[in-house]
């Protein structure tokens, strides 16, 4: 388990984290979200240790912190860390022996992972030669090979295709059915919500919601419903069940007042319009995300 507690880190006259908690199991995709300049990337540096913080502590398996645990993180930055004049079997290299692997463990592991990732043709290749989606992914590769037991990753599908991004989803899943510890760091809420189970949303360093998804959705969501039609849905605004109107080629997302029952809302429309879809619907995390930082 990863517990920061209490944390806070000021700059001058600056708090970049303003008396943050929480904690992370084992088996645990975590959400560390934000806007830019919320506090998440000063937040890792202090867990990584390589900020002190201001105040606070951060326990990695109830112990802080100290040298002889960071052979057990990976960490995946957002901007690239890599060497591009050099070859990308002693760049990978050269990272896992930093976190204590042997030269030929190190090799025999590199081989692996550049053939888990359809990569092995690029193993002599110089950096500079790969497009930026290989790159990400030998970069992807150099957090992960040491089989650390804690990841942290920081907008770890930046410069992917769709399919790469697949691809690296299935790897962290496969990460946490082996009980590793995950905090994820994204604005990308859309990547979140389908990754994590748990987040911790923080704005201007300061906590604005945390904990389980399922249930942040259930306490901010309202009550929501979404149709799909054939027909002019402009009459539904002037309902007075209908909180909200969102409008779209032939589908529309309607917040209902919380005393309205959504299949009492139907039987009231379904003589007026055409429907070829209904449903109740959970707000997403990008608009609980909006309304939530629009707040604070």
């Amino acid at each position: 388990m990863i517990e920061v507690q209490n944390l806070v880190k000021e700059f001058q006259h600056t708090v970049a984290v303003n008396d943050i908690s929480f904690s992370v199991k084992s088996g645990t995709i975590f959400g560390l979200l934000g806007p830019n300049g919320a506090g998440k990337t000063t937040t890792i540096r202090t867990v990584l240790n390589i900020i002190k913080p201001t105040s606070g502590k951060v326990l990695f398996n109830g112990e802080p912190i100290k040298k002889n645990f960071l052979n057990q993180i990976g960490y995946l930055p957002e901007e690239r860390g890599l060497y591009k004049k050099s070859k990308v079997i002693d760049v990978i290299a050269y990272f896992a022996q930093l976190k204590n692997m042997s030269r030929s463990q190190a090799i025999s592991e590199a081989d692996t992972w550049l053939n888990k990732l359809n990569i092995k043709q690029y193993r002599n290749n110089k950096l500079e030669e790969l497009s930026k989606g290989n790159q990400q992914k030998i970069q992807f590769i150099t957090a992960v090979i040491h089989n650390p037991d804690l990841m942290i990753f920081d907008e770890p599908f930046a410069g992917f295709d769709p399919i790469n991004q697949q691809e690296i989803r299935e790897l962290i899943f496969s990460f946490i059915s082996a009980g590793k510890i995950i905090i994820l760091s994204t604005h990308q809420m859309e990547t979140a919500e389908k990754l994590c189970s748990e987040i911790f949303l923080i704005n201007k360093g300061k906590e604005v919601t945390s904990g389980n998804l399922a249930r942040i959705k259930r306490d901010f969501g309202g009550n929501h419903v979404e149709i799909k039609y054939n027909g002019n849905v402009s009459f539904l605004s002037s309902m007075d069940e209908v909180v909200k109107l969102d409008t779209y080629n032939n589908y529309a997302e309607i917040e209902l007042k919380d005393i309205v029952e959504p299949s009492v809302f139907l039987k009231k429309i379904i003589d007026k319009i055409e429907l070829t879809h209904f449903s109740v619907i959970e707000p997403t995390l990008n608009s609980i995300f909006i309304n939530l930082i629009e707040q604070n």
